[in-house]
């Protein structure tokens, strides 16, 4: 269908190594996971099982990237040959729709349970639980718990808050000025976004979480409040910042297309999914700064 003439509003694709070669990218990054956290080996020595070893996950994503570059390039083939026809559009765009509310529901569950433990914790402290000392029971019976320091969110985290707003206006007027045929401003107006998402990434992963006065595990002399405080924050805001990556990833594929002229004011999803995606991301962090960094600060400000 590719090099004759269109029949039909469907577009069957060719057949395709890449959803194999991406199952066994995830199987082996996944295998290398369980080994970096926990090992398969008991030889700390051992290349690839041992405990802290690197090598299978870093394999694993290896492949996928060679994936997400092979797969990704032939939808780009198949578009520029025309074979993505109004009714395949529109399935792309269903699919990154539901794409978008699959993400949503994977930062729901941070959120709740973040907001489980922080709304329900007096029943927590209720509980009798044989191995709680009282100490832990005391620990349970506030939110934050005592010896959390949280951030003061009307520092690094508004900057960065300001950071991301920012970035969506810029990609914002990208998309506008590449609807409008302004090539020169979508190119700006990507490059902006780019590096304020670099901006963002740099400043959460290494200026505001080395300055965390709490931890992801627990510390030798604190309580396992503190332990599922700071596993709440890192978890939701650790995710959150991967996502920021990926989409600056996203973004950064979008305008090297954009300058070897693939993308036209008629057609350019590719463009606009990204800028779809990086809505999301925006929308997701005020979440996390109202409920992750302000509230528990205000709460704290109160005791």
């Amino acid at each position: 269908m590719a090099h004759g003439e269109v029949k039909h509003d469907y577009h069957l694709v060719n057949p395709s190594p890449w959803p194999f070669v991406a199952s066994v990218g995830a199987f082996v990054a996944a295998v290398g996971a369980v080994v970096l956290m926990r090992g398969l080996s008991d030889n700390a020595n051992d290349f690839f099982f041992g405990r802290g070893h690197w090598t299978l996950f870093l394999v694993g994503m290896g492949i996928l990237v060679i994936t997400c570059i092979g797969w990704w390039g032939d939808v780009i083939k198949e578009s520029r040959a025309g074979d993505h026809t109004p009714v395949v559009d529109l399935g792309l765009r269903y699919g990154m729709i539901m794409f978008i509310a699959s993400e949503v529901m994977f930062f729901v569950a941070w959120f709740w349970m973040f907001f489980e433990v922080a709304i329900y914790h007096y029943h927590r402290a209720a509980w009798e639980v044989p191995m709680w000392d009282a100490a832990t029971a005391e620990a349970w019976a506030h939110w934050p718990p005592p010896h959390v320091e949280t951030f003061d969110p009307f520092h690094l985290p508004l900057i960065n808050t300001l950071i991301l707003l920012l970035s969506g206006t810029t990609v914002t007027w990208a998309h506008h000025a590449l609807q409008q045929g302004d090539r020169k401003g979508a190119r700006l107006g990507l490059i902006l976004t780019v590096l304020l998402g670099a901006i963002f990434t740099w400043v959460q992963f290494g200026v505001e979480y080395p300055l965390a006065g709490f931890a992801f595990g627990n510390p030798v002399g604190q309580d396992h409040g503190a332990t599922v405080y700071g596993a709440s924050f890192f978890m939701a805001t650790g995710f959150h910042g991967a996502h920021v990556i990926i989409g600056t990833i996203f973004l950064a594929v979008c305008l090297l297309r954009l300058l070897m002229g693939q993308f036209t004011p008629q057609k350019h999803f590719g463009f606009e999914a990204a800028a779809w995606y990086w809505h999301f991301v925006d929308v997701v962090w005020l979440f996390l700064f109202t409920f992750v960094y302000v509230m528990p600060y205000l709460t704290m400000q109160d005791h």
